[in-house]
């Protein structure tokens, strides 16, 4: 057996033994503080919603487990049984160019894996989703918004692709920085075009219409000093009764959206908080340094990509027994999670650090208060745990606890 295999399967066995123990973790925790709320919300979340999120985490994460079963074997078939040889092999005999040859074969590779994933998401959302109260979607909407999905996998990934592929084939040793240069420009591209191109694919889009809480708004935004192409309220009723708030875009194209969720469920102070946390990371530089994050990471991994690229070992390793530049790019793709699950924690780490941050803006430039209220409102109606397991929250939550993130707010009250 190749060596690589060998370390391969042990990273593998590593990888996914820590997270079906942390996931064990995680259900046991919350069944065990069930039976009654925490000290911190007994005045403020009844027993019955606190029952109701313990049993809606409880059975999210066994699915969570199901899904990363099928996701391991579905791995282990595609490489050491032999799925992505299979594959190009196929692609190989129409004699087409190693570029189009190799765009064929992760095309279809990237469609069984997204057909894959169907009967999971299915059942996340007629079952779960449906038993508690949840889900808003009908199965017409769903298999639409999986065919626009796949459209936009075809018409927009297909063509990147073709040219990460095309500077593999044809720039030399250095290939990996201009890929790299190509990726990052795509994905800043994509993320202005977004709010205006990408998502009113799938939702609907409204201006906030004027009254009180737009002037409040308007008026925390000056504050701020914060410009935007405008405030909307997307429809996020027509698939979950799931409330959130976010901002979109780069540049002179960022919006401010809430969920129509949301606008019912919080008071126009709560929803003034809520966006101050959200300008919180904006003010903070959390996007940018997000940004810069991501971009080394990347630039690490297509130089390491580069390095593995023309080494035989990698290939028979993985069950792929005609190496090519399309084949190396898929195999990194799909293994590399398995190498650098250690990254995982540490990027919560810092997006908690960072949620922190955004709850100290909120404090200072909108009452703290209401930032709580509206908080434990959220935790309540998304039926959000209460009493998550501290390792499990501190390896996959980007934000922190309920208790602690609001025992965090109260302490900046306090001293404000």
């Amino acid at each position: 057996m190749n060596t690589f295999t060998v370390i391969f399967l042990a990273a593998l066995a590593f990888s996914y033994a820590i997270q079906f123990w942390l996931s064990k973790r995680q259900t046991r925790y919350v069944a065990d503080h069930r039976p009654q709320v925490p000290d911190a919300f007994k005045d403020t979340v009844p027993l019955e919603a606190h029952q109701k999120a313990a049993d809606y985490t409880i059975e999210k994460d066994k699915l969570g487990d199901f899904d990363s079963i099928i996701g391991l074997v579905l791995l282990l078939l595609l490489t050491l049984g032999g799925g992505i040889s299979l594959t190009f092999d196929l692609w190989n005999s129409f004699s087409l160019s190693p570029i189009l040859t190799g765009v064929g074969a992760i095309g279809t590779l990237m469609l069984v894996m997204s057909l894959v994933d169907i009967p999971t998401s299915y059942y996340q959302t007629f079952v779960i989703e449906e038993k508690y109260g949840f889900n808003k979607n009908t199965p017409k909407q769903f298999f639409k918004d999986l065919l626009i999905q796949l459209a936009l996998m075809f018409a927009i990934g297909l063509p990147l692709l073709a040219l990460i592929l095309w500077v593999m084939e044809s720039i030399g040793s250095l290939w990996w920085f201009w890929a790299w240069a190509i990726l990052m420009s795509f994905s800043l591209l994509m993320s202005w075009l977004f709010p205006t191109v990408i998502a009113p694919l799938f939702n609907k889009f409204t201006p906030l219409e004027d009254g009180s809480l737009k002037d409040r708004i308007q008026q925390l935004l000056t504050r701020c000093g914060f410009n935007s192409k405008g405030i909307f309220i997307m429809d996020g009723s027509r698939r979950s009764g799931h409330g959130n708030a976010y901002f979109t875009g780069l540049g002179n194209n960022k919006r401010i959206v809430f969920f129509d969720t949301l606008v019912e469920s919080l008071d126009d102070e709560e929803l003034e908080a809520v966006l101050a946390h959200e300008l919180g990371h904006f003010k903070r530089k959390h996007v940018i340094k997000m940004l810069i994050a991501s971009s080394i990471i990347t630039l690490i991994s297509f130089a390491i990509l580069g390095w593995l690229i023309d080494k035989e070992w990698f290939f028979n390793g993985l069950g792929v027994t005609e190496p090519s530049n399309a084949a190396a790019l898929l195999l990194f793709m799909l293994v590399s999670p398995v190498f650098t699950i250690f990254l995982q924690p540490i990027s919560a780490y810092f997006q908690r650090k960072f949620e922190f941050e955004a709850d100290d803006f909120a404090t200072e430039n909108a009452q703290g208060s209401k930032m709580i209220s509206g908080l434990v409102k959220l935790y309540e109606e998304n039926a959000n745990t209460l009493t998550p397991d501290p390792l499990y929250s501190a390896f996959h939550y980007s934000h922190p606890p309920a208790a602690i993130r609001i025992a965090h707010i109260e302490s900046k009250i306090q001293t404000t």
